[in-house]
């Protein structure tokens, strides 16, 4: 066999897959796509003779990698090359990092996505929105959710709208504004265009936003940008589409649904979601329920939202389980 440091990747992977055993190695080449593992069958096969030392530097080649890519995960490329440094000097760390982000494409503002929410809203504050909308499309949903939730009205519908009509933005452009909001953050950014934003980032967001910030959004939209809002609109599913679903899917999302929620959610609905419910319920049911209603007198209504986007909650899971099915773009769209 060749000198480890001859070896191309493949003959290593090879044989660091002989030296963990059948057993270990089996379960990590069932991840693994067909055509890898036949190229890597076929090096195992052509493996005659490995020494201890060689497979021992193969080990530990692989050992550093995982560590490194662990590193990056929790805190950045620029902490792991400082671990990495500290455990295996300069020239190394600098070789173990170039391999990884070689084939590693490492998303901008990723060291933003491990920001505390209300740590990320002080950090952003003062941002021009168009920043704020950058950075938003770039984290996840939950996490931009929850940062836009906080901010002014009149900025969330501006950070909104510029999420949706964002399309790509140049590698030079993010690099000034990361450089800006992270003094530590690497310069190993894939050098193409980057897609980021759009209608279907935008809704992502809105869709986990509470009821109030989504209908504020939504409303400002309508004024500003017809268009974009029935856009917008078209991909999402708010309480008042109740009245689109079909009565299977209805009398389904009533068997997941809190009766005390429904009830509360019923109690700022119109009455058109009121007739579509109640028609998919039993006489005796309809009347508990309106009962319930009655009996609860006076509600506010941030707790109406709050169990209105509960129960949009469940049909938007219920959708994603395939267990129901949501109409949308209107009557073009055939349902068989």
């Amino acid at each position: 066999m060749t000198r480890g440091d001859k070896l191309t990747g493949r003959q290593k992977a090879a044989i660091f897959l002989i030296s963990l055993g059948p057993e270990r190695s089996a379960s990590i080449m069932k991840n693994l796509g067909e055509e890898e593992i036949e190229q890597l069958t076929l090096e195992i096969a052509n493996v005659r003779q490995v020494s201890t030392e060689q497979r021992e530097r193969i080990n530990e080649e692989f050992y550093n990698l995982y560590m490194a890519n662990e590193y990056i995960s929790s805190g950045g490329i620029e902490y792991a090359k400082e671990v990495l440094e500290k455990a295996l000097g300069n020239q190394k760390a600098v070789d173990i990092i170039n391999r990884l982000t070689a084939s590693l494409q490492v998303r901008p503002f990723d060291f933003v996505r491990k920001a505390d929410p209300n740590q990320l809203l002080t950090f952003i504050q003062g941002e021009h929105p168009q920043t704020i909308a950058l950075i938003m499309a770039y984290l996840d949903p939950e996490q931009s959710a929850s940062v836009i939730a906080s901010l002014p009205e009149e900025l969330q519908t501006e950070v909104a709208r510029r999420i949706a009509i964002l399309d790509r933005t140049s590698p030079e452009i993010i690099k000034e504004i990361e450089s800006v909001l992270e003094k530590k953050l690497s310069n190993m950014m894939v050098q193409d265009f980057t897609t980021a934003g759009g209608i279907n980032s935008v809704v992502q967001i809105l869709n986990r936003v509470d009821r109030s910030t989504e209908k504020t959004i939504l409303e400002t939209l309508e004024i500003q940008d017809p268009e974009l809002a029935e856009d917008i609109k078209r991909l999402m599913f708010v309480f008042e589409d109740i009245i689109h679903l079909d009565d299977r899917s209805i009398q389904h999302v009533l068997r997941e649904v809190d009766q005390k929620d429904l009830a509360l959610a019923l109690k700022g609905a119109s009455e058109e979601v009121k007739v579509k419910i109640k028609n998919n319920m039993s006489k005796r049911a309809g009347e508990l329920l309106e009962e319930e209603i009655e009996f609860m007198g006076p509600v506010r209504l941030r707790d109406v939202e709050e169990a209105q986007q509960r129960i949009v909650g469940i049909i938007r899971r219920l959708e994603d389980a395939g267990e129901i099915i949501i109409s949308r773009g209107g009557g073009d769209e055939i349902i068989v």
